[in-house]
């Protein structure tokens, strides 16, 4: 018999006569004590992570015909209307919010204070405890909150979908870029097996990369009440990922076939789908800090020409970039070359080939922190 549910979870109307919903599909028995969350599309102008949760969940919906659907899985193909309703000049503008220009992927709430308080005084000696009691509090809190206005209120929901979950995965892409993912320090090497299956080429991992991003807003509670807590046992119970699915370009069949099917062979290795995973694949890349990544800023304007290509491995002094600007005069200097810090994989670099001072046009994954990185590792 078939398990799925679909279910619509409507957002109050930012204008007159507006009215947009989240669709939610989930497979498998409920309140099982194993729980998945995936969703796509939070940058809602990143087109990737809906092909492949588009197909993720045609392989569940067969999965789950048979039988195989051992864990409560929960997929959000599209998680945010209100950015997939920004148009401009012909395209999605749906990263920030129109109406107060915060990154959609920003400022979640962040629980942890609140939990610590209602903890106190009620954790124990068994791990598993210590979860189920966490996870309740923080069911508490999130029914509690009052959201004003669609975008607070979409990002509440999305929380509350996927807060007690052991494992979320948050669909995302760069603009040139090999698939990569951003993690919580204290969740590797346990997470190793989500980056070797689904073959990125970096992992970056910080305790708190700033800014409050949706994946951190699920794991981050975990270690701060940790260490907040330090002698009752609170493991690090949600695996939760950005996923960085190459760059906005990369939609051909067969890349997103294949990213749904190491997906799937993921949830089947961690005992959510019946059957038995292929064995696993070599590691490409061993994790690094998310402090050690070399953001190569532009200094001046001008037009880009890469030197590097996606998926090199760069030097310090490396020339990445080139920047000519058309109007100076041929021969006086124009050419401006931007060079790694830092030794590591090029995973990343900009679409656009036009530069201003500021802008990040490429990304190193470099093994070691940098200097001056700041309290927000992330970019904007």
């Amino acid at each position: 018999m078939s398990t799925k549910k679909l279910s619509e979870h409507f957002l109050p109307a930012s204008s007159i006569g507006t009215e947009k919903k989240i669709i939610s599909i989930s497979f498998g028995p409920k309140k099982c004590g194993k729980k998945v969350y995936i969703q796509a599309g939070l940058h809602a102008d990143e087109p990737p992570g809906y092909l492949v949760a588009s197909r993720l969940l045609e392989l569940l919906e067969k999965a789950d015909n048979s039988g195989d659907i051992l864990g409560e899985i929960i997929v959000v193909p599209a998680a945010n209307p209100v950015g997939l309703s920004q148009w401009n000049n012909d395209t999605v503008q749906g990263r920030f919010d129109y109406f107060d220009n915060i990154n959609f992927n920003r400022q979640y709430p962040d629980l942890t204070e609140e939990i610590a308080e209602t903890i106190t005084g009620r954790l124990g000696t068994e791990p598993l405890e210590n979860i189920t009691l966490i996870r309740e509090c923080t069911a508490q809190i999130l029914r509690s909150m009052e959201p004003a206005g669609e975008t607070e209120f979409l990002k509440h929901l999305l929380l509350s979908l996927s807060h007690d979950a052991d494992i979320v995965l948050d669909l995302h892409c760069d603009h040139q870029a090999l698939i990569h993912v951003y993690m919580g320090t204290s969740l590797w090497p346990e997470g190793k097996d989500l980056s070797t299956q689904i073959r990125a080429g970096a992992t970056l991992l910080a305790s708190n990369s700033g800014g409050t991003p949706f994946d951190e807003a699920n794991s981050k509670l975990w270690w701060e009440l940790a260490e907040q807590f330090p002698d009752y046992p609170i493991p690090p119970a949600c695996l939760a990922a950005t996923v960085e699915l190459r760059g906005s370009t990369n939609t051909d069949r067969q890349e997103t076939e294949q990213d749904a099917q190491n997906l799937y062979y993921f949830l089947q290795r961690r005992g959510y789908i019946a059957g038995t995973a292929p064995e696993l694949p070599e590691l490409l890349a061993e994790a690094t800090p998310l402090e050690g990544v070399d953001y190569i800023t532009s200094t001046t304007t001008g037009i880009l020409t890469f030197v590097k290509q996606v998926g090199e491995f760069v030097r310090k002094g490396d020339p990445i970039t080139e920047l000519i600007h058309p109007m100076n005069k041929p021969g006086a200097g124009e050419k401006v070359i931007l060079s790694a810090k830092a030794d590591g994989i090029l995973f990343a670099r900009c679409l656009d080939r036009f530069a201003r001072p500021g802008k990040v046009v490429a990304k190193i994954a470099g093994k070691e922190a940098l200097e001056g990185k700041g309290e927000n590792l992330l970019t904007s």
